[in-house]
């Protein structure tokens, strides 16, 4: 069959099962695995130019860490915080110790041991964005950390990289002489990157950057050329590719280069993908059985309780720690590269990379799940993720505690432009969040507050409410101001509630459950909730009359 009509054959059959994957809800990834397996030896075994598939890999490869690299700058590295911090690389070291145990006794060898317990800990940065961005959350508290873990994993990742090669270089007879040797190119190499992103890309990308062809041409050779460069010395052009993106991720035009390479990387690592999948053994799937259950229960459970663990340790509460656990609930496409790689450089067997793959299959398709049901997974168990707390468990508010005026939920972006109106106006104010760092930082401002979550009923049922006229939720989840209107506003009949909504649909559900008035347009900010509380003061019925006003335009925007 001509390679032409073959490609496109299994691209057509790609596409068939990316429809049907979608309509479950699953990452596209899964359903180009899938494709692999159905196009491989193992099924229809149309695939017959591997050779050409597995060149179209490693560019796939080469620009997927290169688009990495573009996000590594050491900026962008120190605005992660010491949360992510912590919890990033604490995640790694666990998960990776555990996993190298549990494999060590399914009677791996330790370096394949070393390898497939590394490619345990990364999570898909691809997926989780997708899934964050699909949920809102990604400007939530847990969005933001799960944002800053998933950058510190590709740090480590890229480290991990460049040690994996700087020892693949080296000769068991003259372990000294190789390693000094492999010391002395990368240094060279290194010193090499640093001056020419600090003398030469800022001028020819400033060129460049007139014609946007043209710059998407430097891009591409740059990072093709860097991958190259590293090859011909010795090391991967993993490790090369990445170089690259780090030396422009300083870059004016990091964003632009980012954007106009990932249509060419998306296509180059659907085929890695279809590619890996057709490599796998299915003729000894049933013999792999237990240990691809094992290790994906470890992922999809072990990793989240992991953060979990970390999370609560640092003072965040329950339900932060449980959303930034299911986060990191399956393997990424940097693991399945990672074995890949081993695999290339006969570290690992066939056997460990099916193994690899098949987990990365389950994991990707648990964890959708768990982020698509999160809400009701959670409160059905979070009395049991209440047994495994070691802080806060019994933290209570005093009862002796002085009341006030106004409550506001939420101290974050929202929350804290509404600060000087409080100031100026409320006789009496308090504030209530779940981020610490948000409580430190209050607790220095000398400002009244209340550490706590108030998706949690109980912690809504301590806050001292006798004299609280007015609550400000700046909490966009509609399940959180549903639950704050049933327990707390309802029954205080004197309490007025503004509370936040991301869609006309939930500013509705929020209205019939009892909201005084719903913020509900990412357009009506700050500016907006002053002016409301301004022009009514806490006086009922002009709140009511704007209230019939905006339902009447949110039906009118909904069903005309």
């Amino acid at each position: 069959m001509p390679i032409f009509i073959e490609l496109s054959l299994v691209l057509a059959i790609a596409v068939l099962l990316s429809f049907l994957l979608r309509a479950f809800k699953q990452p596209l990834i899964v359903a180009y695995i899938l494709t692999g397996i159905l196009v491989g030896p193992s099924a229809l075994n149309l695939i017959q130019a591997y050779e050409l598939l597995e060149v179209f890999s490693q560019f796939g490869i080469t620009i997927l860490l290169f688009i990495v690299g573009l996000h590594l700058s050491p900026i962008v590295i120190k605005e992660v915080g010491k949360v992510s911090s912590i919890a990033g690389v604490g995640q790694v070291l666990f998960t990776s110790t555990l996993g190298f145990f549990i494999l060590w006794l399914l009677s791996f060898s330790a370096i394949e041991a070393a390898y497939l317990s590394l490619a345990l800990t990364f999570s898909s940065t691809i997926i989780v964005l997708k899934l964050l961005s699909d949920r809102g959350d990604l400007q939530t508290l847990y969005g933001k950390i799960s944002i800053g873990v998933l950058l510190i994993q590709d740090v480590i990742a890229a480290a991990i990289l460049i040690i994996i090669t700087a020892f693949a270089q080296t000769n068991s007879d003259s372990l000294t002489a190789s390693l000094t040797d492999t010391l002395l190119k990368g240094v060279g190499l290194t010193l090499l990157m640093i001056l020419i992103s600090k003398y030469v890309l800022p001028k020819v990308v400033s060129i460049a950057s007139k014609n946007s062809e043209l710059l998407f041409l430097f891009s591409l050779s740059w990072g093709l050329g860097a991958a190259a460069l590293f090859a011909l010395l010795g090391f991967s052009t993993e490790i090369g590719s990445l170089a690259a993106g780090i030396a422009l991720a300083s870059s004016d035009y990091t964003e632009e280069i980012s954007a106009r390479m990932r249509p060419l990387r998306d296509f180059f690592i659907t085929l890695f993908f279809i590619l890996l999948g057709s490599e796998l053994i299915l003729s000894t799937s049933a013999d792999l059985f237990g240990p691809v259950l094992l290790l994906s229960a470890f992922v999809l459970f072990g990793n989240p309780l992991i953060v979990m663990f970390i999370m609560n340790l640092m003072g965040y509460e329950r339900r932060t720690g449980f959303m930034t656990g299911l986060t990191v609930a399956q393997i990424s496409e940097f693991s399945l590269i990672l074995v890949a790689f081993g695999g290339n450089l006969g570290h690992v067997s066939q056997t460990a990379i099916t193994i690899t793959t098949l987990v990365g299959l389950i994991t990707i398709a648990g964890s959708t799940y768990f982020f698509l049901y999160a809400d009701p997974i959670y409160a059905r168990i979070s009395p049991i993720l209440g047994l495994l707390e070691f802080r806060n468990k019994k933290k209570r508010i005093p009862k002796s505690q002085a009341t006030y005026e106004v409550l506001l939920l939420g101290c974050d972006d929202l929350g804290t432009q509404l600060l000087p109106h409080f100031l100026k106006t409320a006789k009496s104010f308090a504030i209530i969040d779940h981020d610490p760092e948000i409580i430190k930082n209050l607790k220095e401002k000398k400002l009244p507050h209340f550490f706590g979550d108030a998706s949690n009923v109980e912690f809504l049922q301590e806050l001292p409410l006798d004299t609280t006229r007015l609550i400000v939720s700046n909490i966009p989840e509609l399940e959180t101001n549903l639950l704050i209107l049933k327990y707390v506003v309802s029954k205080h009949k004197h309490m007025k509630a503004v509370v936040s909504a991301r869609s006309a649909q939930d500013a509705l559900r929020l209205y019939d459950a009892g909201a005084t008035y719903v913020v509900w347009s990412h357009a009506v900010g700050a500016n907006h909730i002053q002016r409301i509380i301004s022009h009514f003061g806490l006086d009922l019925t002009g709140f009511n009359k704007r209230k019939e006003l905006e339902i009447h335009r949110l039906e009118s925007f909904l069903y005309s």
